[in-house]
C-alpha cells in the first residue's frame, strides 16, 4: 500500500511541477507555451547580424541594450518551413541553463498569443507515437478550450552543441 501512495505522490508532484503561467505563441498554425519564469522579455523583430558557419536555424545575434544575444528561428529548429517575417513576428528572449550557467537566447516566433494560467490537471504527458520520436523537449500537452497547446521545456529545445557554441561565442 505504501508503494501505491508513493506512486500517487509522485504523480501529484509531476502535475503540480508543470502547473503555472505560460506565455503562449504560435508557429505554423500550432500553439506552444513556455513557462513564464523562463521569459526575460518580448521584442519586435530587429536587424539580426548573421554569424558564419552556424546551423540554418541560428539566425545570428542582436545587440540588446549593449548585450549580445544569440537568436534562433524556432520554425527552423523544429524543421518547419521558413516564412517571411510579418509585423506580428517577434523575438522572445528566454533565460536557459547552459553548460556555462544561465544564458539569454532570443527565439523567433510567428506571433505571441497570451499568458495562460494552466492547472496541472489540464496537462497530459506527451503521447507515445508508436515510433522512436524525439519528444523530450515537450513538457506536456495542455488541454484547452479550442485545442491543445504544446508546452515546451525550453532548456531542452535549446540544448544542442551548436547553440552551446554560439552562446560561448557571444
Amino acid at each position: 500500500m505504501a508503494e501505491a501512495t508513493d506512486t500517487m505522490d509522485q504523480a501529484v508532484k509531476v502535475m503540480t511541477d508543470r502547473e503555472g503561467k505560460y506565455l503562449t505563441f504560435s508557429l505554423a498554425e500550432e500553439e506552444y507555451g513556455i513557462g513564464i519564469l523562463k521569459i526575460k522579455e518580448i521584442i519586435g523583430m530587429m536587424p539580426v547580424t548573421s554569424v558564419p558557419k552556424t546551423p540554418e536555424f541560428v539566425k545570428g545575434v542582436i545587440n540588446l541594450r549593449g548585450k549580445v544575444i544569440p537568436v534562433l528561428d524556432l520554425r527552423l529548429r523544429f524543421g518547419i518551413a521558413e516564412i517571411d517575417y510579418t509585423e506580428r513576428t517577434c523575438i522572445i528572449v528566454v533565460e536557459v541553463e547552459g553548460q556555462s550557467g544561465r544564458v539569454e537566447i532570443g527565439i523567433v516566433v510567428d506571433s505571441v498569443s497570451e499568458v495562460l494560467n494552466i492547472k496541472g490537471s489540464e496537462i497530459e504527458d506527451t503521447p507515445a507515437f508508436g515510433t522512436k520520436l524525439d519528444t523530450e523537449f515537450i513538457l506536456g500537452m495542455a488541454k484547452m478550450e479550442g485545442g491543445i497547446k504544446i508546452l515546451l521545456d525550453i532548456d531542452c529545445v535549446l540544448a544542442t552543441r551548436e547553440v552551446e557554441a554560439l552562446q560561448n561565442a557571444a
